[in-house]
């Protein structure tokens, strides 16, 4: 059941940006992620495909693990478990303990996984080149990490990977982002799945 500030939160949305252009999976991911951010920015900014988000509803409802780059991400995903490698490198790891935690997350899960990247630029750098190298087949990326440094670059690299993916143009991104978008592909997950059974 929705909350009534959810259900509020969502009609005010719908009375500041039209949405109804995009297909349903991609109009889902948009409307959650401004949701979460109240930053209706993300309307002409985020980059989704249609068949990767049904690919992706489809790995959830498989069982696809879900990585997160930093435990910020993986507290605010609530649509499945989500693991997070980072107490599995030490304080040294380059380029960065993110850029490491997702070397050992894509070792443990070489296909298949979600990863969900709202944090550390790095860590995409990092997934984007292990799956350049064949280490890595994720069924989707989000990949919105945040910050002046290197973000906006890590997320036209995954563009430019051409793997399944949900990104944004820009510097803005962000955990509650990130997971936002995770949510929303998850929900429709579980919705299906229920309709199903």
């Amino acid at each position: 059941m929705i909350h009534p500030i959810e259900e509020e939160s969502y009609r005010i949305l719908a009375g500041r940006v039209d949405l109804s252009g995009l297909p349903p999976l991609s109009r889902a991911v948009v409307a959650r992620i401004i949701h979460a951010s109240a930053d209706v920015e993300y309307a002409t900014t985020t980059v989704t495909d249609e068949a990767a988000l049904a690919a992706a509803v489809r790995a959830l409802q498989d069982g696809a693990p879900v990585v997160a780059d930093v435990e910020m991400v993986a507290s605010g995903i609530t649509g499945a478990p989500a693991g997070c490698y980072l107490d599995r490198v030490g304080p040294g790891a380059r380029p960065t303990r993110s850029a490491a935690a997702i070397r050992a997350a894509a070792a443990e899960h070489p296909d298949g996984a979600i990863f969900v990247i709202g944090c550390a630029p790095t860590a995409l750098f990092e997934l984007v080149e292990l799956a350049g190298s064949g280490r890595v087949r994720p069924a989707l990326v989000v990949g919105m990490p945040v910050g002046f440094v290197g973000a906006a670059e890590s997320k036209e690299a995954l563009r430019a990977s051409g793997l399944p993916s949900v990104s944004n143009r820009g510097e803005k991104g962000g955990s509650a982002v990130a997971a936002a978008a995770f949510n929303a592909i998850a929900r429709i997950a579980a919705r299906e799945g229920d309709s199903d059974g």
